[in-house]
């Protein structure tokens, strides 16, 4: 009777061991594992993903909208004006210089009478052709033998006749020298003399000393 009763109760303790170490693996599976906490948190995930998303949806229209009030206004925030520059002071006019007094006109010269130019014609003959000193042009001018010339129209041709009586008295002396063959002491006698050709001191020194 002993060995029937505990042969067949054999396979009972193996199902039960299984079973009692399926019933030990559910109680060790981490919580994570386990169904109902597993889908939960697949839903809890879903839903955290989707209200991310709708949040990215509606943060660019937020960002737009700050913008847009943001352009609103700035017209409302006008620049301060610039302030205008004062007006240019115009220059002062540049007063014009004073005109110079005219000029006073220079009073006509005198008109030269007639008997004044004739007296100098006949003085640059006198000198150019026989060679004459100043005072005996003068002389042969107011001479009653001579041209008669007044006193006055003689001075004034001596006064204004262009001559070289240096190169005169030289010429006067080669005369001398030439045709009546006189020495230098002579012709400076001749050259001076009062009754003679009237050339000054001077004059008469340099036609000596250029004779030759």
């Amino acid at each position: 009777m002993t060995e029937y009763s505990t042969v067949p109760s054999a396979p009972r303790d193996g199902k039960a061991q299984a079973a009692a170490d399926k019933a030990y693996r559910k109680a060790t599976r981490p919580w994570f594992k386990k169904k109902r906490f597993l889908l939960p948190l697949i839903i809890i995930g879903l839903m955290i993903i989707s209200s991310i998303a709708n949040a990215g949806k509606d943060e660019p229209s937020a960002a737009v909208a700050p913008s847009a009030d943001a352009s609103a206004a700035a017209p409302a925030a006008t620049a301060p004006a610039e302030t205008a520059a004062p007006p240019e002071t115009a220059a002062p006019a540049e007063t014009a210089a004073p005109a110079k007094p005219a000029a006073p006109a220079k009073p006509a010269a005198p008109a030269v009478p007639t008997e004044y130019k004739s007296a100098l014609n006949k003085a640059e003959s006198y000198s150019k052709m026989m060679h004459m000193s100043k005072a005996g042009i003068y002389e042969q001018l107011t001479s009653e033998f001579g041209e008669k010339f007044s006193p006055e129209a003689a001075q004034y041709a001596v006064d204004n006749l262009v001559a070289d009586y240096n190169a005169n008295a030289l010429a006067k002396a080669k005369d001398y020298q030439e045709t009546m063959s006189m020495s230098p002491e002579g012709i400076r006698e001749q050259l001076t003399s009062e009754f003679g050709e009237k050339f000054t001191p001077e004059e008469a020194d340099y036609a000596i000393q250029n004779l030759g």
